[in-house]
């Protein structure tokens, strides 16, 4: 039975989604993360149809190829190939967990051997998978195991981890994209190359607007734009904020239904999505105010 692997990060250059100068892009980059099958394999669709146009349609798309049995990881890894994409990432396993450095490694290495060609990116998002292997002692000496490493996407608070997986491989070209949206300032002044958030999907305006005040080092006013970033993040967890949330939050700014959760996640209520469109309206950023109830209704 086929699965479909997620998609951990897409994005188009344009304006709209990183910060660019003149015809080059800034060092900085956001780039929205887009979740397919809430994240990880599920059961129910093709590969070839839900992934292809995804890679065919954007510049540069990575796809997460991250699942609990590594023949898995290896087919969706080996198909990521086939069709173009620009890269693969992956996760730790999480169900039966590596404990040690060198057992997550060797998951890691055979993963990225079914596609040798492809830029390797690792997943370090400890809050899910359990597996609490800190990134700063993976990435040492990592591309003697496993060549094609090219960064890791960090989903961790853990600002002392990021920072020195910064500070000891200074001599590295690693891509260290920080993944905690409400916390992307602070990991840009530890050294944060770009950043994968699902929020980008529609706080990606503000985002880009702290990102161009961080490279002009106008720190105060990057300051503000990340603090109202986090007032809007704040209110919606106290809410409850998930997939579900993000799914129902990205169909009313886009208008574009982003379709039901999978269970065993429950949909957004429309009370949160009244509450989230009030909030997002008065720290403006909604740019129109005609927003359909059909686009929401579908996403329910």
């Amino acid at each position: 039975m086929s699965r479909t692997p997620g998609i951990l990060a897409s994005w188009r250059r344009d304006p709209s989604l990183c910060v660019q100068k003149g015809s080059q892009s800034a060092r900085h980059t956001c780039h929205p993360e887009v979740l397919l099958g809430n994240c990880l394999p599920v059961y129910g669709a093709n590969p070839l149809t839900v992934t292809r146009p995804w890679a065919e349609g954007l510049d540069q798309v990575v796809i997460h190829v991250g699942a609990l049995s590594l023949k898995e990881s290896q087919e969706l890894a080996q198909h990521a190939a086939e069709i173009g994409a620009d890269g693969i990432a992956v996760i730790a396993p999480f169900f039966l967990k590596p404990w040690t450095k060198d057992i997550l490694i060797n998951f890691l290495k055979e993963v990225a051997a079914a596609a040798p060609a492809l830029p390797f990116y690792y997943y370090h998002i400890p809050a899910l998978t359990g597996v609490k292997i800190r990134a700063e002692e993976l990435l040492d000496g990592i591309q003697d195991k496993i060549p094609t490493f090219q960064g890791l996407k960090f989903s961790d608070t853990d600002l002392l981890d990021f920072g020195q997986c910064v500070d000891q491989n200074r001599q590295q070209q690693f891509a260290f994209l920080f993944g905690v949206d409400e916390q992307l300032l602070s990991a840009l002044v530890m050294g944060a190359t770009g950043a994968v958030g699902s929020t980008y999907n529609y706080l990606g305006k503000k985002t880009n607007q702290m990102l161009e005040a961080f490279e002009r080092k106008d720190l105060s006013l990057a300051l503000n734009y990340q603090f109202c970033i986090q007032r809007f993040i704040n209110f919606v967890v106290k809410l409850g904020f998930g997939v579900s949330q993000t799914k129902a939050i990205m169909t009313l700014v886009s208008g574009i239904p982003m379709g039901p959760p999978r269970l065993p996640l429950q949909k957004a209520s429309r009370e949160f999505t009244d509450s989230a469109e009030a909030k997002l309206k008065s720290l403006d950023f909604l740019s129109f105010t005609d927003l359909k109830d059909g686009s929401l209704e579908a996403s329910s």
